[in-house]
């Protein structure tokens, strides 16, 4: 079998760009082990939204070489000074947040017509986008929780929202609607606190989601890969904070040991099990592909909510991902082989449909 050419993205403008870059090097490392199977292109994208080929997958360095993909029969891949071009078989795009995971790259890789690891453009948006991802697991009949959403640029009742937000029984949560990994997230535990969280995560998005809190949560959570019938989940994990009230940016990244990882979760067999089963109903219900993490809140009573869904995980050896599944006794790089063969077919299959009427 010829050996495949894997061109790695990572970075990318988004406000989750530092902790794409860290996973992105795990992913680098386990494919550039088999040698006999991949050579693997580290592109890093900035913040700028710039691409740059790397020697080794890391931060902006000077000696990166300034690259642009292309749409040519022979090449994906070009540098800008017209030193070299590159023709990737696949790509892997381990982005995180806005402008990566939403489905703008997923929209541009189906332009370039090159395969790619991972959901589509339109699971990519759906599962970005915390409200639609709720009204489909509502949908597929998982438990979610109340919600309202408010706009940047649409007026809003404060009075009627702290009456909402009373009557749903505080705390409450305020959720950028599109982003990943707790940015802009605060915990309101009182409807004097509501204005300013509301003002801090309309900085990082649009629009914003109230949605009723679950206080002192046990999250948990199931990861998911394959598409339709051949859908593996894992094990489900537990993550608890002792760097906060809840597991916010800080306690996920800033604060050494500011959380900590039970894999598998301390609960009973046939609640994991539900818990698996919705995790790959809400999957695909979103019609996804590739891998994804479902996240759910579990309250004192047993009774969980599903939180979200995360169409590119944390990749790194500490994430949850790789954590998730080696519990279930999967090796990670088998999984990476799986997710890039399902690439291929994924665009072999849709190559194959005719474009004729």
């Amino acid at each position: 079998m010829p050996i495949l050419k894997v061109a790695v993205l990572y970075g990318g403008k988004s406000t989750e760009h530092e902790v794409s870059v860290h996973s992105a090097q795990t992913v680098c490392r386990v494919l550039s082990e088999k040698k006999d199977k991949y050579e693997v292109y580290p592109i890093f994208i900035s913040k700028q939204g710039r691409w740059f080929l790397q020697k080794a997958c890391g931060p902006q360095h000077p000696t990166d070489k300034p690259i642009t993909p292309v749409l040519k029969d022979e090449a994906n891949l070009v540098a800008l000074d017209g030193s070299f071009s590159i023709k990737a078989d696949v790509v892997f795009p381990v982005l995180h947040g806005t402008n990566c995971e939403d489905g703008t790259m997923q929209g541009f890789l189906e332009t370039l017509d090159v395969p790619y690891v991972g959901c589509g453009v339109l699971a990519s948006a759906m599962g970005m986008d915390k409200e639609i991802s709720k009204l489909i697991a509502r949908e597929a009949g998982v438990p979610i929780l109340p919600w309202k959403i408010v706009s940047k640029d649409a007026g809003y009742d404060l009075s009627a929202l702290q009456a909402w937000a009373e009557e749903q029984g505080l705390p409450v949560f305020v959720k950028p609607v599109r982003l990943g990994s707790s940015v802009g997230v605060r915990k309101v535990k009182t409807v004097g606190e509501l204005q300013s969280a509301l003002d801090f995560a309309l900085q990082f998005d649009t629009d914003v989601l109230v949605e009723k809190g679950v206080d002192h949560a046990r999250e948990i959570f199931c990861a998911i890969y394959g598409e339709g019938v051949h859908i593996k989940s894992s094990a489900c994990g537990e993550l608890s904070t002792v760097a906060g009230e809840f597991f916010d940016y800080n306690a996920k990244y800033i604060v050494a040991g500011g959380c900590e990882t039970k894999v598998p979760a301390d609960i009973p067999a046939d609640l994991a099990q539900k818990m698996r089963q919705d995790s790959e109903a809400v999957f695909r219900a979103l019609r996804g592909s590739g891998l994804a993490r479902v996240d759910f809140l579990m309250d004192k009573n047993g009774e969980y909510y599903f939180s979200e869904i995360n169409t590119m995980p944390g990749m790194s050896e500490t994430s949850l991902f790789p954590q998730l599944f080696s519990a279930c006794g999967e090796d990670y790089g088998q999984i990476l082989d799986g997710l890039i063969a399902l690439a291929l077919r994924v665009h072999a299959r849709k190559a194959a449909l005719s474009l004729n009427r």
